[in-house]
């Protein structure tokens, strides 16, 4: 793993830096007594409630809530990601980033992406070589000069090539990053044969990974390959295009989410260049915050046939947990047999644009595929789609959004929601805390995470944790990222109503500093939280028995107080053959 920036280089980083330096340039301050004052960048406002106090370096909005040191508002402001956002403070005080060792082997990151800007070279040779390659892309629409800018290469026929192209690279590291495959008998062999080659970048501009296409009708195997998962490259983080996005545009106002490679080169040949894709999955969670960490307007435009709309259907359920009423999510779905290459060729621009501006939004989407096939005069039909858009809504952050949503069902059904939390709690942490003790056990356990992020390494959480609660997303960014930082995990939180409150847990002192001592703690808190929900668990659904005393009812209380069953090993994916 490569080596992580100390905690003491970005204390001591912050304190050489003057907040008001950064700043300034970017926003017009006004000095107010001790402090400046102007309005917030973050949101509208006519009246300054956005205040930069020199003395604490520290920004506030009494509007929006959102605050920080000067790290978390280049974070936010410039759209960085942490560790870019640190290097561009340490270039502003004129000094270098270091990096240190975690205990692990000698860092290598740095020579896996040298590894991987080699390969992606190799690929683009191999298009310059490769007319038929050409050919195709220069009838999909696609310039050389959209094709040099997005790095797009072709992958030659033979099962050497890449081994003979990047022969003084071991062959272990080869396979490691997905550019060589091993079959069952042992033998290797180069992973991306015959195929037109989309490089994918991170945000930093660095080659992660690739996709590889077919080009031709008869070519074997399937449409797309993808490379496997790396040490530097995690499909579930990644999406491809977004680079480019915004190296093309400054600000970024909102992002297209379309659903192949192909479709974001030919859109940003088409003068729209802030389409972004999945890496041939569903889209995660985690891509989504990503999305909505750099705008506030996501479309989601996919084909308007069964996987088009299946699609669009896994977006949504992977945006609802980290919606708010600051964050717009449509979605569009284009013509029977369009996508959205075919469809700008034939109808340009201007109407692909048109087809964007009427997009539908998040609630109407959900309900109108909810109220599907119901007859909503009737009674019974009305209470299925209560009981269907209940678990929706419920993984909508507490606000003005679930509020509009909790609203929608009222007036389509014509009842209350069970249940429904529509206000706002003086100080929430996560969506549930039944007392006041597991809530003051919730606060220290999301601090000990904040402050040392390695307690969490290793550790998998009890059924009764949703991957949406707050410490869940931490432990699983720890698990990913073991050399995460707090300020990585205090970023997550970037724009969300939590941010504000996990910044005061963050600063609460630890009283003790011995990282086994602490580790016990962790665990040991984890346990008791995790019983603590799953009484309460029971206790709901023994409520919901009583109100619907049904067989179903009964079946889900007895399951819950039976021992979860040992998990069973994943089938291992069949590695592809080659030809003998």
């Amino acid at each position: 793993m490569a080596g992580r920036i100390p905690q003491g280089f970005i204390n001591d980083l912050l304190t050489r830096i003057d907040i008001v330096d950064v700043i300034e340039p970017r926003v017009a301050l006004k000095k107010a007594g001790k402090d400046y004052k102007a309005c917030c960048p973050f949101h509208d406002e006519k009246t300054p409630s956005f205040t930069v106090s020199q003395q604490k370096q520290f920004f506030h909005c009494f509007g929006c809530g959102m605050s920080g040191t000067a790290l978390a508002f280049l974070m936010e402001f410039e759209r960085l990601e942490f560790v870019p956002a640190v290097e561009a403070l340490a270039a502003l005080a004129g000094v270098e980033v270091p990096r240190e060792n975690s205990g692990g082997p000698a860092p290598q990151d740095n020579r896996l992406y040298d590894v991987m800007e080699r390969a992606q070279r190799f690929f683009a040779g191999g298009l310059k070589a490769h007319v038929d390659a050409q050919e195709y892309l220069k009838n999909r629409g696609v310039s050389g000069i959209t094709a040099r800018d997005f790095g797009v290469g072709y992958a030659p026929s033979g099962w050497n090539a890449m081994t003979s192209a990047l022969a003084d690279v071991p062959q272990a590291i080869l396979l490691e990053l997905g550019l060589l495959s091993r079959n069952d008998q042992g033998r290797v062999y180069d992973k991306f044969r015959e195929r037109i080659i989309f490089p994918i970048r991170d945000v930093r501009g660095r080659v992660v990974g690739f996709g590889g296409r077919i080009h031709k009708a008869d070519d074997g195997g399937p449409k797309y390959l993808n490379s496997p998962e790396t040490p530097i490259f995690h499909k579930g983080q990644e999406l491809y295009g977004l680079y480019e996005a915004r190296r093309a545009v400054r600000k970024l106002e909102q992002l297209i989410v379309v659903e192949g490679y192909l479709d974001v080169v030919s859109m940003a040949q088409a003068g729209i260049p802030t389409c972004v894709a999945a890496l041939g999955t569903a889209i995660s969670t985690e891509q989504m915050r990503k999305l909505f960490r750099y705008v506030d307007d996501v479309v989601c435009c996919f084909d308007g046939d069964r996987a088009g709309r299946q699609a669009a259907w896994r977006a949504l359920e992977a945006s609802l947990p980290i919606l708010t009423e600051g964050k717009r999510l449509r979605f569009v779905f284009l013509p029977d047999g369009e996508d959205p290459d075919s469809f700008v060729r034939k109808q340009g621009k201007a109407a692909f644009l048109e087809q964007i501006k009427g997009a539908i939004p998040v609630i109407d989407y959900l309900f109108s595929t909810l109220r599907q096939g119901l007859n909503l005069n009737s009674l019974d039909d009305r209470a299925r789609l209560a009981s269907l858009a209940a678990p929706h809504i419920e993984k909508v952050q507490t606000g003005i959004l679930k509020q509009m949503m909790v609203a929608e069902l009222q007036g389509l059904t014509g009842s209350r929601m069970p249940n429904a939390q529509t206000e706002a709690p003086a100080v929430k942490v996560t969506a549930f805390a039944p007392s006041s003790a597991m809530k003051r056990l919730e606060e220290r356990l999301l601090t000990l995470l904040l402050r040392r992020p390695q307690i969490a390494r290793g550790l998998q959480l009890p059924d009764s944790f949703d991957p949406t609660d707050s410490i869940a997303v931490m432990v699983e960014f720890v698990l990913r990222q073991p050399d995460a930082l707090g300020d990585e995990l205090l970023a997550l939180w970037m724009g969300d109503p939590l941010y504000e409150r996990m910044l005061q847990l963050a600063s609460r002192p630890l009283m003790v500093d011995d990282d086994t001592a602490l580790r016990s703690e962790f665990c040991e808190g984890i346990q008791l939280l995790a019983a603590s929900r799953a009484r309460e668990g029971r206790k709901r659904m023994l409520g919901d028995m009583r109100q619907d005393p049904t067989l179903e009812a009964l079946r889900r209380l007895q399951e819950s107080r039976r021992p979860p069953k040992p998990e069973q090993p994943e089938r291992p994916e069949q590695p592809e053959h080659p030809e003998s």
